[in-house]
């Protein structure tokens, strides 16, 4: 039985129990920081902007090999992930896969993408039916046909850009948008992010953040629009608006599948930010929004 001068303490406690409890997810987490190694996010993330600008402006040739890599780790990175649920997928055709699309796409273009997906998914089908047949093979085959559709075939996207006119800024403008909105989104959400967007596929995204990822994204995809294509102000406040919607959807899409599977991150490769295919989402449903879009806009 407890004394007098014990319970004040323990109701004390009780309250405070209460009050954490009681605690909104979004206050929780801007009490917890950022949750993650900013300094070690900040310097990988300037290291892959210098790849990315030497690559595109400097070293064009260089392009497809640094895609074709960034795909590769993110390819073997996803069907680890589905392994963990369950999912056996070969990671052999995917991987040839990979480089046949990118190989056809720079040499055949367009075309040569529809041709070599279709390949790919051919030579996936037969690799797995000649392990085992059955509805786990179905389900394997699903799996893998996922991965392509998702990385190779979307991230092939910005070669075809690069292969227009002005190529180099049109590939910055696919990928800027969503940087942007990363940057954007994190700062905002940090700062003032109070009601969540997603709370059941991502408890971190709020509406304060999608506001700034909004403005930030969209303000970058219309300087690069103006000042380095020349387009008018109204495309690129166009483009930018809807590829922050788009790579926004590409986050919460592999939250969602990760939340599925029962993982933080897709991977360990790039410290601060997860795995590569952490870092690629959004760009590779940006990448063909920005393709359809631009023929669109300007025929």
């Amino acid at each position: 039985m407890n004394s007098p001068a014990q319970e004040p303490a323990a109701a004390t406690a009780s309250s405070s129990l209460e009050a954490v409890v009681d605690v909104p997810e979004p206050q929780r987490a801007k009490r917890r920081g950022p949750g993650r190694n900013l300094p070690a996010a900040i310097a990988v993330g300037g290291v892959l902007v210098v790849v990315l600008l030497v690559s595109v402006l400097v070293v064009p040739q260089a392009f497809p090999v640094v895609a074709a890599i960034a795909m590769v780790g993110a390819v073997l990175e996803l069907t680890r992930a589905l392994s963990s649920g369950g999912l056996e997928v070969p990671p052999v055709p995917l991987l040839v896969g990979v480089i046949g699309m990118v190989v056809s796409t720079v040499v055949f273009g367009a075309e040569g993408l529809l041709l070599s997906t279709a390949a790919a998914v051919s030579v996936l089908i037969l690799w797995r039916v000649t392990e085992s047949m059955g509805l786990t093979a179905l389900r394997d085959v699903a799996g893998g046909v996922l991965a392509l559709a998702w990385v190779p075939f979307l991230g092939c996207f910005l070669l075809l850009l690069m292969q227009q006119d002005q190529g180099p800024v049109l590939v910055l403008l696919a990928v800027l948008g969503p940087v942007g909105n990363d940057v954007g989104g994190y700062i905002a959400g940090v700062l003032f992010g109070r009601h969540p967007m997603a709370p059941s596929i991502s408890p971190k995204k709020s509406w304060e953040g999608f506001a700034g990822s909004l403005v930030l994204g969209t303000a970058t995809v219309t300087a690069v629009a103006t000042l380095a294509l020349g387009l008018p102000w109204w495309t690129g406040v166009t483009l930018g608006a809807v590829l922050v919607v788009v790579a926004t959807c590409g986050d919460l899409s592999e939250s969602l599948l990760k939340r599925d599977l029962g993982i933080k991150d897709m991977g360990h490769l790039l410290p601060g930010h997860g795995g590569v295919l952490d870092r690629i989402d959004s760009i590779l449903l940006a990448a063909p929004t920005t393709y359809v879009m631009l023929e669109v806009l300007l025929p």
